[in-house]
């Protein structure tokens, strides 16, 4: 996206023989970087579903995403859609240039951003495989949008934008997403609309702690995790032991929402998105190469989020990318998490 090279994966054809890249990648199973002939083309849905997956978060895009592919993956895989709006965050929807951002209290940047989202659940709201409206990103952490500085104004526009969205599709619930739990008393006092506390929570790899508590004790709303993950590097390890941190990363998450789901623990908790499928190497802001600063600090193995190594599936040294996809210990990890009781994902 910083070099203006951002395609839509639901319409890219790479090799440009008039099948889209998702349907036709390889597991390099003996990761050698390259596709031998025991390694068969499939899917992503496909390879996701046998994993256990059974719905998607699709982030706020330049992009509309084709019907098409995302039909094919609820007709053939049952695999649903969190369909998602940024809300302004990243000034995306709002009008706003990146350096100005997105003003929550600016009449013209609320205008857009409520055309932008009702143009969404306009666009979408019969499609089978949707699940859920998601509204935001981490807005109150800010950047490219003063949410952090007007916590009251964003949370009061988010509930107004729910409301909208309930007038022209009361059928699917409204889910907003927040960075961890920062303004909570703020979003338990304002957002009656929104049916769903959903949270981005990198707490580290023994759960979420007292989160689902403290949104019961606030707000009592249903709690699903829409991020959490680890990066499979660390600085000092090995890639193996990094993996094997990443696999136990997932299953202690796992497990912490199992706990807290219905019938057991504060039993608020709906599910969690894990972030991410497949590395992105533009994180750091080198495209062509996969870097391995740390983005930030955090409880990750090394005391840093490598935010290009956050994926189930590596992309190998990258010359066979978009196809080829090598496949970490946390897949199967979730694999036999997922599918434990009769095959099918929870």
């Amino acid at each position: 996206p910083d070099e203006g090279t951002l395609r839509n994966w639901t319409e890219y054809d790479y090799n440009n023989n008039g099948i889209i890249d998702c349907f036709e990648v390889f597991v390099d199973k003996n990761k050698n970087n390259k596709k031998d002939p025991d390694e068969e083309t499939t899917s992503d849905f496909a390879l996701m579903k046998e994993m256990g997956v059974n719905a998607i978060r699709i982030y706020h895009q330049p992009f509309k995403p084709d019907k098409k592919v995302l039909r094919e993956m609820y007709q053939k895989y049952k695999i649903y859609v969190l369909m998602g709006d940024f809300l302004g965050k990243y000034a995306l929807g709002s009008g706003a240039d990146w350096f100005e951002g997105t003003d929550y209290d600016n009449p013209e940047h609320q205008k857009n951003m409520i055309e932008s989202v009702k143009k969404m659940v306009l666009e979408f709201k019969d499609e089978p495989y949707i699940l859920a409206w998601i509204l935001g990103n981490e807005n109150n952490y800010g950047i490219a949008c003063n949410a952090d500085k007007k916590p009251e104004s964003f949370y009061k526009f988010a509930n107004r934008v729910a409301g909208i969205i309930k007038e022209i599709d009361p059928y699917h619930p409204v889910i907003l997403c927040n960075g961890d739990t920062l303004y909570l008393d703020i979003f338990a006092k304002y957002c009656d609309n929104i049916d769903i506390f959903g949270t981005n929570a990198y707490r580290g790899k023994y759960g979420f702690g007292f989160l689902w508590q403290d949104v019961k004790d606030l707000c009592d709303k249903p709690v699903l995790i829409t991020e959490y993950g680890a990066p499979a590097f660390g600085e000092g390890y090995t890639l193996e032991e990094a993996e094997a941190y990443q696999a136990e990363y997932h299953k202690s998450c796992w497990q912490d929402i199992l706990r807290n789901s219905a019938g057991s623990g504060c039993g608020n908790a709906l599910g969690g998105v894990v972030f991410e499928w497949v590395d992105e190497w533009w994180k750091a802001y080198e495209p062509s190469y996969h870097d391995k600063k740390g983005v930030f600090s955090g409880p990750f193995l090394d005391g840093y989020m490598h935010e290009e190594w956050l994926g189930i599936c590596s992309q190998g040294d990258g010359k066979n990318s978009p196809f080829l996809r090598q496949l970490r210990k946390v897949y199967y990890t979730l694999k036999e998490l997922w599918k434990e009781k009769g095959g099918e994902a929870k």
